[in-house]
């Protein structure tokens, strides 16, 4: 990936980018593995591999494949840092006019403002970075004029400056605040970060021990990024000693060799109106001006971003397919409840048909006054209102040792998956059509057999049904039903019957449990949580090394 090269004219080697297109075509398939990753279980790690994808991705779209695709595109530099820190301020006095607000009122930067000589405009007006960004463009206007469209995200919108008083090949991008009160700007912070070839970290003399500036630099150290960090309004007295114990702190952190320049607390900086004197940010816009004008400098700037990024993926690559398998794995133990309680139930409702369950209550009763005092088709009705219950009965403690078992599952407190039938109801409703399904089919199977017989020997058909279900459902007190059938329709039809009503019988009990247990796991099913990312994405890492 890194080539060296001698320049004519100097000396030293120059780091040159390898562009190959086999290796942009391994970073594009990378990219699209990472953008596919799902982590919608709330397991311990989700939300860290969710923001971790979010930023590769950012990373990727909006800083790795635009520069690697075109090395010869401006520098960009992204100003970040803390709120109050005098970013605006800083980049204002860089640029030597107003372009973006300053102000003690915080946040003070809502919609980021991107710099660049007025040569480099189409670098940015363009979607070559930061693509889900629109972009506003007016040529020398007050920082506080309102762009912005009625009804439009002010943090979803770059504003795009030029000035001749920047040197042609490098940006400057005043980021929103990375601790911002405005959960937006925060995010957008970090995102503008990642398009970043170089990180200024903009700091106080007040806050420079806080965790927030600290947060970044060691990020940046991560990524093994191309950063400068500045210490800003720092008072005359204590210049020495402040800035010796932030060098001293970022020894301690392996930044020591980080470049760092101090900028002085003056009255511009106090008010955040006005512009600091050229002399006090001359170090800071003499280094950004080298990287972009010398180049050899520039090529390390952007090929130690760029090769920072790459080698970072062999961490965040498999930490992410973990996190991916560990989805997986959760999945797996939810659906693993689900088949564990249905095939409990399905065991159970087999045992209790065999031992003739159904027939009892007011069906037993029913079939006592049989054919005397009750109709085939009241036996019938009470038939299939028992086994209705009994089935209902079964999909229920189902649902029960599910949700006994998800509740010791985080996953299961996904959203998606606390919903349940809407109506209560509905389970009954839908149990309650598939058995009066079967008593219908079942009756069929008695017309047919009834067909068969002689015309003027022929039994009603209703009570042939009311026999072979009381047969089928009654166990060992349904036994006369059998002997009864087989004298209206004979042995071998009553045998054909019987073993006809009892697949149907079969297949629609099983039907009714595999619908059941569909329905738990649909919500999981939508999930989409597949084992097949955990490979890709590690795939996708080798294939990159290799092309590297």
């Amino acid at each position: 990936m890194l080539q060296n090269s001698p320049e004519i004219g100097h000396s030293s080697h120059v780091v040159t980018l390898d562009v190959r297109p086999q290796l942009l075509d391994a970073l594009s398939a990378l990219r699209d593995r990472v953008a596919a990753a799902r982590f919608p279980l709330p397991l311990a790690g989700a939300p860290r591999a969710r923001a971790n994808r979010d930023e590769l991705l950012a990373q990727l779209d909006d800083y790795l494949v635009p520069r690697l695709k075109e090395p010869e595109a401006p520098l960009l530099a992204v100003v970040g840092g803390s709120t109050g820190a005098g970013k605006s301020t800083l980049v204002n006095s860089l640029v030597g006019r107003r372009v973006s607000e300053a102000g003690v009122l915080r946040p003070t930067t809502r919609t980021p403002v991107l710099v660049c000589h007025p040569e480099d405009h189409h670098w940015f007006s363009g979607m070559r970075v930061l693509p889900d960004l629109t972009r506003v463009w007016v040529p020398h206007r007050e920082p506080d004029d309102d762009l912005l469209l009625p009804g439009e995200n002010p943090t979803r919108v770059l504003r795009v400056e030029t000035a001749d008083s920047l040197p042609p090949g490098i940006a400057l991008l005043d980021a929103p605040d990375i601790d911002s009160l405005v959960a937006d700007n925060r995010v957008l912070a970090a995102e503008l970060l990642c398009a970043a070839d170089i990180w200024v970290m903009v700091t106080t003399a007040a806050r420079y021990a806080d965790a927030v500036p600290w947060h970044l630099l060691r990020t940046a150290k991560e990524y093994d990024a191309t950063l400068v960090t500045v210490l800003d309004r720092v008072p005359h007295q204590v210049v020495a000693e402040v800035s010796r114990q932030y060098a001293a702190l970022l020894t301690k952190a392996g930044l020591g060799d980080v470049p760092r320049f101090t900028v002085p607390e003056l009255p511009e900086s106090a008010w955040g109106g006005g512009l600091l004197p050229a002399s006090a940010v001359a170090p800071l816009r003499t280094w950004l001006a080298h990287r972009a004008q010398d180049l050899g400098a520039r090529h390390d700037a952007m090929a130690r971003t760029a090769h920072g990024i790459l080698d970072s993926l062999k961490s965040r690559m498999p930490e992410l397919a973990g996190a991916t398998a560990a989805q997986y794995a959760a999945a797996l133990r939810l659906t693993a409840a689900v088949d564990g309680a249905y095939d409990g139930e399905h065991a159970r409702v087999r045992s209790r048909l065999q031992a003739g369950a159904v027939l009892a209550g007011d069906a037993l009763k029913r079939w006592r006054a049989f054919p005397l005092d009750c109709t085939p088709e009241e036996l019938l009705d009470s038939l299939v209102e028992s086994l209705t219950a009994l089935l209902l009965c079964s999909v229920t403690a189902a649902d029960e040792r599910v949700d006994e078992t998800w509740r010791r599952e985080p996953a299961a407190a996904a959203p998606e998956l606390a919903g349940r039938d809407p109506a209560p109801e509905s389970a009954e409703h839908r149990i309650g059509m598939a058995v009066r399904r079967w008593r219908r089919e079942l009756e069929e199977y008695a017309e047919d057999e009834v067909r068969e017989l002689d015309r003027n020997l022929a039994p009603d058909p209703a009570v042939v049904a009311a026999l072979v279900a009381t047969v089928l459902l009654g166990g060992r007190r349904g036994r006369s039903a059998g002997e009864r059938l087989a004298e209206r329709i004979g042995a071998h039809g009553a045998l054909r019957l019987r073993d006809r009503g009892g697949r149907l019988l079969d297949e629609h009990v099983d039907r009714v449990l595999h619908v059941e247990r569909e329905r738990r796991l649909a919500p999981l099913d939508g999930l989409e949580v597949h084992p097949e990312p955990q490979a890709e994405l590690i795939a996708a890492l080798s294939v990159l090394q290799k092309e590297r």
